[in-house]
């Protein structure tokens, strides 16, 4: 008799790995999303709703377009976006926030269907964009060992699994190191949760108000940092990977989405960058080809998430900052390496590729717009100068 080995439809490292990239995208940045929704006027529940919303439409996008393009599009709310409505939307309205978001993500579909958005990441060099993913990775990665100072115990115990499990399995690694986390966290008593401020709320429909002046005051600068400091890293995290994405199509279909979702509160999906960068290491899978499945499964965790974006938001906001820091920089380390080696490795666009890492990893903000934007822009200049002009 034949025997034949039957081939599970995904792996455990890929379970793992959309796992991580969801807890890592919601608590890196739900607590800026909350205050954005502070500032349009939302109240408790209405937050609620809005990460649920947000949760919802990252799961059906993310899940929608890794298998539709097999390759692994990982989808996320915009982080640059939040911060500027953060600061931005005291003193409009709710209606009129969401007016906004309407303003924003109509910009956005119209960008993709045109072509300009993908004509413009065809410019972009391999090495610039893997440089342009490092410098945003590097922040990450000097948080991971400053947790040290604060709690050395969690910090470092998170620190020592993640060492040890790299060195005799490094497919559970990250995993390891959630769990001993988890673990320190709860023997010193750090997590602080009371089930009595847990609500279980829908997302809530909000009828868009359209204001002139919170259009062109709020929605351009939005719309532009949304693309500048979202978009253009999740591409440029694909292309540095050897993925050749259907930009026009990805912007489309994420800003699609996004307006569909925007009056229950999600007023953003866009294409991940850190948080995909976990779904596409060779921890995941020894072939690039398989790894979509990591950013798919990621997309059911998120669907999972979305059911109830309050209790997510509570349990995250319950969870040490160190733990957050420590695991998110871990769980970043070997995208980091990779990213530096292919940024460098060319002789020729070494100096295009550090004045875009340096730039990016400064943390410049011009005119409400992030460094990821501006070390594109200063690397584009010099690569344009460095290679073009001829003496």
């Amino acid at each position: 008799m034949l025997s034949t080995t039957i081939r599970p439809p995904f792996s455990f490292p890929m379970l793992v790995s959309g796992l991580v990239a969801v807890l890592v995208g919601y608590s890196s940045s739900a607590a800026i999303v909350y205050q954005a929704a502070q500032a349009a006027g939302a109240t408790t529940l209405q937050i609620g709703g809005w990460l649920s919303a947000l949760g919802v439409a990252m799961g059906i996008s993310s899940l929608f377009l890794s298998l539709r393009y097999r390759i692994p599009v990982l989808t996320a709310w915009s982080t640059p976006g939040a911060a500027l409505l953060a600061t931005s939307l005291h003193g409009t309205t709710l209606n009129e926030a969401i007016g906004v978001f309407v303003f924003a993500n109509v910009l956005i579909i119209l960008c993709g269907i045109t072509g300009l958005f993908a004509r413009m990441m065809a410019w972009i060099p391999q090495s610039l964009a893997a440089a342009l993913l490092a410098g945003i990775l590097l922040r990450f990665g000097l948080q991971t060992f400053t947790g040290l100072q604060q709690n050395i115990a969690l910090c470092g115990a998170m620190c020592l699994t993640w060492l040890v499990c790299r060195r005799w399995m490094p497919g559970y690694a990250i995993l390891m190191t959630l769990l001993a986390g988890i673990v320190v966290t709860l023997g010193q008593g750090n997590v602080h949760l009371s089930l009595q401020e847990v609500h279980f709320t829908l997302p809530q429909f909000i009828m868009p108000s359209f204001n002139l002046a919170a259009l062109v005051g709020i929605g351009l600068p939005y719309f532009l940092v949304t693309m500048a400091s979202q978009n253009a890293p999740g591409i440029a995290t694909l292309q540095a990977y050897g993925y050749k994405p259907p930009v026009s199509s990805l912007i489309s279909w994420t800003g699609l989405i996004a307006l569909l979702f925007t009056p229950f509160g999600g007023y953003s999906v866009g294409i991940a960058a850190i948080t995909a960068a976990i779904c596409m290491s060779e921890d995941v899978d020894a072939d690039p080809r398989r790894r979509w499945m990591a950013s798919a499964l990621a997309g059911l965790f998120y669907l999972l998430a979305g059911l109830s974006g309050a209790l997510i938001g509570l349990l995250f906001s319950a969870l040490p900052p160190v733990f957050i820091q420590t695991l998110a920089g871990l769980a970043l380390i070997a995208t980091l390496g990779n990213s530096l080696q292919r940024a460098v490795e060319d002789v020729g666009s070494r100096d295009v590729a550090l004045i875009t890492f340096l730039i990016t990893a400064s943390g410049l903000t011009l005119f409400g717009i992030g460094s990821a934007f501006w070390g594109l822009v200063g690397g584009m200049i010099a690569h344009l100068f460095l290679t073009r002009v001829r003496p």
